[in-house]
């Protein structure tokens, strides 16, 4: 398997760089690894000591984001070095300030494993969720680095659980992890019964990430004259199916106010929704110009602002639930709005437990927006409901990362 695996990854390798000759976001991910160990040996303080971090992309950040906080706060003479898979990640968060050193993961080859490992020379990693590379975990498993895995999920259909050649190896690799930090109690049972024991269900680390955010966030002056003494729904990382939808419900109403926060910020995107609305409409870039309150719809066009948004707003609407799954919930629930979203739904497992809350509403259609938001917009009993709901689901599910904190650091947290 390990022949197979190897080739398998150089056969990548190629393909990605020949990719990177026609697609941007590939030759991100080619010219962010060129010259990887010179980059990293001069980013380096060889008297410092390091905890890893490696998450795939930006939702794995999100989650690995409140336990090197957490290590930050507690423990400011350690250093914390982040790798990410992804350039959306890498890109987004290459300047996060608790991170020490961030850059891209090597590819997974036994020579990359063991030049970073000796470069780096960690005292403990934490891989975020799915990141599973074998030849970097078997390197760090030889050296008797101590390897966790956090707000990781596990279900029957995935690979590690087949009763076969292919399984079993894979089976192996969970096996070399120190210990294994799981989202819920269906994850640790299915480890368990693959003979793997060192588990403990901590929930995500989200809550807690999402929690800080409410706790942390501030005024937005230009929000507040917005919206003024009108209802406001926020509409966070739309696409062209959500955005047609809330177009036509938002151009019937008189009394409603609606943020609208596209996943593409692109001026033909932005240019595109402000056709679909019939109502006076500004983008945030041009907000000082003119007189913000006198406008129904506000459209940010730009990225960052969205999570300190939600705590104006009385109903969040989450979009990317017509394409292949929603984007964050939890941001909006935190600051106790009740959400709404498209069909493709069912893999978040938040998303379903807030549903069945009665925290979240799923919608098929333009009739079920519709319905939805004027029984919350007209129903202040419903509305306080569902919002405490939403409020109460994140607030009983925060904690995850002072369980890992404590387990890894020998039950010492503060």
């Amino acid at each position: 398997m390990q022949l197979l695996y190897n080739t398998g990854i150089r056969l990548y390798h190629f393909t990605i760089r020949l990719a990177a000759l026609f697609n941007p976001k590939a030759r991100q991910f080619v010219m962010g690894r060129k010259n990887w160990k010179k980059k990293l040996a001069s980013k380096i303080d060889k008297d410092s000591p390091y905890i890893w971090f490696h998450c795939a992309s930006l939702g794995e950040f999100e989650q690995g984001r409140p336990v090197m906080d957490a290590i930050k706060k507690q423990f400011p003479g350690i250093k914390i070095l982040l790798t990410f898979f992804s350039p959306s990640g890498y890109e987004i968060r290459k300047n996060y300030v608790n991170a020490d050193v961030v850059i891209y993961l090597p590819m997974d080859t036994r020579k990359n494993a063991r030049d970073f490992l000796q470069l780096v020379r960690p005292q403990k990693v934490f891989f975020v969720k799915y990141e599973f590379w074998p030849n970097f975990i078997v390197e760090l498993n030889r050296q008797n680095i101590p390897l966790y895995c956090i707000s990781a999920i596990f279900r029957e259909k995935q690979l590690f659980f087949k009763n076969n050649f292919m399984g079993k190896k894979y089976r192996g690799i969970l096996r070399r992890f120190d210990h294994l930090f799981v989202q819920d109690k269906s994850s640790c049972q299915l480890l368990k019964s693959a003979g793997i024991n060192n588990c403990t269900v901590s929930g995500d680390t989200r809550f807690d990430r999402v929690a800080a955010i409410a706790a942390g966030s501030k005024t937005i002056p230009f929000v507040e004259k917005f919206k003024g003494n009108s209802k406001l729904i926020i509409a966070g990382s739309t696409w062209k199916p959500d955005e047609e939808l809330l177009a036509a419900f938002v151009n019937n109403s008189a009394d409603i106010k609606m943020i609208i926060a596209p996943h593409e910020t692109t001026p033909a995107n932005i240019n595109k929704l402000e056709q679909l609305l019939k109502k006076p409409s500004i983008r945030y870039s041009k907000i000082k110009k003119t007189e913000v309150g006198n406008f129904q719809v506000l459209i940010i066009d730009s990225v960052g602002l969205l999570s300190s948004l939600y705590r104006y707003g009385d109903i969040a609407y989450i979009g990317g639930g017509f394409g292949v799954g929603i984007h964050n919930t939890l941001e909006a629930a935190t600051f106790g709005l009740p959400v709404i979203f498209g069909p493709e739904y069912k893999k978040f497992k938040e998303a379903v437990e807030l549903v069945s809350k009665k925290g979240a509403f799923p919608i098929r259609n333009s009739t079920e927006l519709n319905m939805i938001l004027n029984k919350l917009l007209n129903d202040g009993e419903q509305l306080n409901e569902s919002a405490s709901a939403s409020k109460n689901y994140v607030k009983n599910n925060t904690g995850s990362t002072e369980i890992i904190i404590k387990k890894v650091f020998n039950n010492t947290y503060n």
